[in-house]
């Protein structure tokens, strides 16, 4: 008879939907960034892909249905399915970080963090970076803050170019109009980098989708949200000072 221990292990739970092609993109990004020789290498993984979510910009606003219960559904399906560790690559979902936090015993990834550790890995520990995002996640300061107390200066668009260079992008790329979406960011990224910053934050996870590497150009780092999270997530997987996983861990 076979021992069903064989089959427990170290998994990384996904809580995706956020939107959709972000929670898949991420997955993608997860296998590509792991530097692994076999599939035996790659990291177990459980996605949890619901689009059911209610807009979290429109909740931040007070105009829509509050998100939260049904990040905690996600949340205890994933625990529920053996996950050890929870990323969601969605930034504006992170406005409710900390009751999420409150209510699982897994550690969530902060992906704002992840962001920062990106930034130094890039070459970048401190001065001007620019930052697109969600109306609601600017308006938050949900990274403005952290990057100001990690010596960053954080220089965003104003009012009116956050609908042309944030808002527009991130709603082509929900409607699977990639092209658009792409030709709708590059003049934020232009602008910004005309700015002077040193790099910029794509603190949205529809906004990769809509600048594929390849197009990103200029001369300074590009810091991808699905990236830097799955770098963080690669990097927890394989943090050797965490327990051995054990069914009472």
């Amino acid at each position: 008879m076979q021992d069903s221990n064989q089959f427990a292990g170290r998994f990384l739970g996904v809580l995706g939907g956020m939107g959709p092609l972000a929670g898949a993109t991420f997955v993608n990004r997860l296998v590509l960034l792991t530097p692994a020789t076999s599939d035996q290498h790659h990291i177990p993984a459980i996605l949890w892909n619901d689009p059911r979510v209610p807009g979290r910009p429109a909740a931040f606003l007070h105009q829509g249905e509050d998100p939260l219960p049904w990040m905690l559904n996600g949340i205890r399906h994933l625990e529920q399915a053996g996950a050890q560790a929870i990323a969601i690559p969605c930034n504006t979902a992170h406005l409710w970080f900390d009751a999420m936090q409150a209510h699982t015993r897994l550690p969530i990834l902060h992906i704002v963090d992840a962001v920062i550790a990106n930034l130094r890995d890039s070459g970048i520990t401190d001065g001007r970076v620019g930052l697109l995002a969600t109306g609601a996640t600017l308006a938050s300061q949900l990274y403005q803050t952290a990057l100001t107390a990690n010596g960053y200066e954080c220089v965003v668009p104003e009012s009116d170019e956050i609908e042309r260079w944030c808002t527009a992008p991130i709603g082509l790329v929900k409607e699977n109009r990639l092209d658009d979406a792409q030709e709708a960011l590059t003049p934020g990224v232009a602008a910004l980098h005309g700015r002077g910053v040193q790099a910029v934050i794509l603190g949205c996870t529809e906004l990769p989708l809509a600048l594929p590497l390849a197009r990103r150009t200029w001369d300074m780092p590009i810091v991808d949200s699905i990236d830097a999270l799955a770098r963080a997530a690669i990097a927890w997987y394989f943090d050797s000072s965490l327990a051995p996983y054990s069914p009472s861990n």
